[in-house]
């Protein structure tokens, strides 16, 4: 039996695929393809930097292409390190997460994968009017999502970079980092509780275009070309051991929705958006919508190189022991559904 989900912020949902019946995911390795009945637990963010997996549920792609016999669960969650503790207590077996939480569980244990690329881009740090430059930053409150997150990394490390010492309490640094959900970080902003943050998108554009603020930062601006993984595909190993022919469905799916959505932009947008309102209960503007989507690049090549590099900056930080990350991805799945589309591999 699994155990007990115990992410106790997270919204839970079970998809069912056509006609499948729901039943504890099997440890042999039978293929779901010999009528297996299989459940794929899979976690993402109701942000925009996770669209890829917004719009494939939104649009029905994983049900299509995953079969019928497949049931897929799906757990939602503000930040990667609680998308960690769900994949260590096999909560989840597959997840769009952050590099810096994905290179954390890497060095924690041997059993995750980075599987695919997911969005490029999409972070930036909003902060009040008043502030125009790096300088003035010292003795101010930042929010990032989470302590470790990739956000947070990135702030930290900036801050660092320019000569700032950072604190979570108060004291005994120039800047004070408060990880807090991003829904929070929209109202403590507005409140004049903090004075900038470091967030994804949409909360970057929400926090410029609902609440004033203005971008201090573009994380695009502090890396070669302006692309960096903002979000990739996570698995663990184990699952992909036993149920190859899922995952290579998994992302088939993927690809599919990716290649949709680039393809038509607008309708994209729609489709997202339509279902972040149905998770969080509201929609997003479509001027923020706009202005967000500009700032991301969607792509299914999840860029090791600049992922390698966040990996130097979490050690840096001591946030990990260790920036050796090789192992971290397999792609021999991804590159065989390229390789089938007629699409250079990765």
């Amino acid at each position: 039996m699994r155990p007990t989900r115990a992410v106790a912020s997270a919204i839970v949902f079970v998809l069912l695929a056509a006609c499948a019946t729901s039943k504890t995911p099997s440890t042999s390795s039978t293929p779901a393809s010999s009528g297996e009945a299989v459940t794929v637990h899979l976690g993402h963010f109701p942000n925009l930097t996770h669209a890829p997996a917004l719009y494939a549920l939104e649009k029905g792609i994983y049900a299509k292409d995953l079969g019928a016999n497949v049931t897929l669960a799906v757990t939602r969650f503000n930040a990667g390190p609680e998308e960690v503790q769900a994949l260590f207590s096999n909560d989840l077996d597959i997840a769009f997460i952050g590099p810096s939480p994905a290179v954390n569980a890497f060095e924690k244990s041997n059993a995750v994968r980075i599987i695919a690329g997911a969005a490029s881009g999409g972070a930036a740090l909003v902060v009040k009017p008043s502030i125009t430059s790096v300088a003035q930053l010292r003795g101010k409150i930042l929010a990032s999502p989470q302590l470790g997150n990739t956000q947070d990394v990135a702030l930290r490390t900036f801050l660092t970079d320019n000569g700032l010492k950072t604190t979570t309490t108060g004291t005994g640094g120039d800047v004070t980092v408060r990880p807090q959900d991003n829904s929070q970080t929209l109202d403590t902003f507005k409140q004049g509780k903090i004075d900038g943050a470091w967030v994804p998108e949409p909360y970057a554009s929400r926090l410029v275009d609902e609440d004033a603020g203005h971008i201090l930062v573009d994380e695009s601006s502090l890396w070669p070309g302006g692309k960096y993984t903002t979000t990739v595909v996570l698995v663990r190993k184990t699952f992909m051991d036993e149920h190859a022919d899922i995952v290579k469905k998994f992302l088939q799916a993927h690809v599919e929705a990716i290649d949709a959505m680039n393809a038509n932009p607008t309708d994209a947008q729609t489709t997202v958006n339509n279902a972040i309102a149905k998770i969080t209960g509201k929609a997003l503007k479509p001027a923020v919508l706009a202005d967000a989507w500009k700032h991301l690049t969607f792509t299914w090549d999840p860029l090791i190189s600049t992922i390698q590099t966040s990996a130097a900056h979490a050690k840096a930080l001591k946030l990990v022991s260790s920036a050796n990350i090789n192992g971290i991805d397999d792609l021999t799945l991804l590159d065989e559904v390229l390789g089938a589309a007629g699409k250079p591999k990765v």
